[in-house]
């Protein structure tokens, strides 16, 4: 069997290769080359998604793949990022919402357009692998692909894979699901890959410490910020700059420690209030996608979990009218953000997920 692997260079991507290798595939390294230089972004030497250090990723991607002994390809997807990704991230800012790009990237691109643009080129493969933390199998008892957490907890990645679909999950390995991180650490080093384990990772979306970078001045316009009942307490240097639940940078002297709660386009205004009040009972999931292939039942129990670090909560699901589903939780959940994702668990199983949409009381 021929399997490609999404290669960043890091020991992941590396590690993931060569144990493929080890089991006697035939492996072809494939990496993305997204940076269009559209951004007047400084190099400063660090890595992330999206940046002008992108060169050094590439040049480390194919010295991998040489040290693996396997073909590696940079596959030009410039104009496909900037249109799936980077478009959509700005125009959910300039919403009010908080956009997850790396669950879009994973979505369309690494595990979509990567594969269609690299067959083009004349890549032929059976299978797509990539080094991330999340299981996938053929689940014989119900005839469909599932999705699992990786089973080390702390680097468990399947938050961002959520919204693949069966039939790309049906195409995907991840040869690092069942181990922990330090043993893959511990892998690199025995095979002779010291000094990629050893490099700093980075999973930064951008080679910035501040995504303002990627907006206009008009975009970071200052405005009022106030509280829950309208009181103006300071001024905000451009909602851009802002999230839901976000309590450093705010710049207030109340006396009470004060957290974002809501972002209103609309008048330019950040609406602030203390902890209890950045509590929600419930929101309104969109655009949920399902692996299965299709909606669990009205009422449906699941742990849903709200952002990459979020522990997850205990939450029932019911299908909206619309299409939308309301997610009630069994306890309220601080910093219910809309934009980003959320995930539906049953166990370790990743049964779908969708956007938040607004936050309901």
């Amino acid at each position: 069997m021929t399997i490609a692997v999404g290669m960043s260079g890091g020991v992941d991507s590396t590690v993931a290769a060569w144990l493929l290798r080890q089991e006697g595939h035939e492996v072809v390294g494939l990496t993305m080359q997204i940076w269009d230089g559209s951004v007047p972004m400084p190099d400063e030497g660090r890595s992330g998604c999206f940046g002008p250090g992108e060169a050094r990723d590439l040049a480390a991607a194919a010295a991998a793949a040489r040290r693996l002994g396997i073909r590696h390809v940079a596959v030009p997807l410039a104009a496909e990022y900037a249109r799936c990704v980077l478009d959509p991230f700005r125009a959910a800012y300039r919403a009010g919402r908080t956009p997850n790009p790396c669950v879009l990237c994973n979505q369309r691109l690494k595990f979509g357009l990567l594969w269609e643009h690299a067959r083009r080129l004349g890549v032929a493969f059976d299978a797509f692998a990539t080094g991330h933390y999340a299981r996938a199998a053929f689940d014989a008892a119900r005839g469909r692909h599932v999705l699992r957490r990786g089973a080390d907890r702390d680097k468990d990645q399947s938050y961002f894979l959520a919204r693949l679909t069966p039939e790309q999950l049906r195409q995907v390995r991840f040869p690092l699901g069942e181990r922990r991180k330090a043993e893959v650490v511990r892998m690199a080093r025995e095979a002779g890959f010291a000094d990629i384990a050893d490099r700093e990772e980075s999973q930064d979306f951008i080679e910035a410490d501040d995504y303002s970078i990627l907006f206009g001045a008009s975009d970071c316009r200052p405005g009022p910020i106030v509280d829950t009942a309208g009181r103006a307490l300071g001024e905000h240097r451009g909602l851009v700059r802002y999230t839901v639940g976000q309590r450093d940078g705010l710049g207030l002297a109340t006396g009470t420690r004060m957290y974002v709660k809501e972002l209103r386009p609309a008048t330019n205004t950040v609406v602030v209030g203390r902890r209890d009040e950045v509590l929600r009972a419930s929101c309104r999931v969109g655009d949920a996608s399902w692996i299965a292939g299709e909606a669990p039942p009205p009422g449906a129990a699941c742990r849903v979990q709200l952002r990459h670090r979020h522990a997850g909560a205990d939450a029932t699901l019911q299908p909206l009218p619309d299409g939308a589903w309301r997610v009630a939780f069994g306890e309220p959940q601080f910093a219910v953000t809309p934009g980003q994702a959320a995930v539906f668990y049953d166990g370790d199983e990743v049964l779908g997920g969708g956007w938040i949409e607004r936050e309901d009381a």
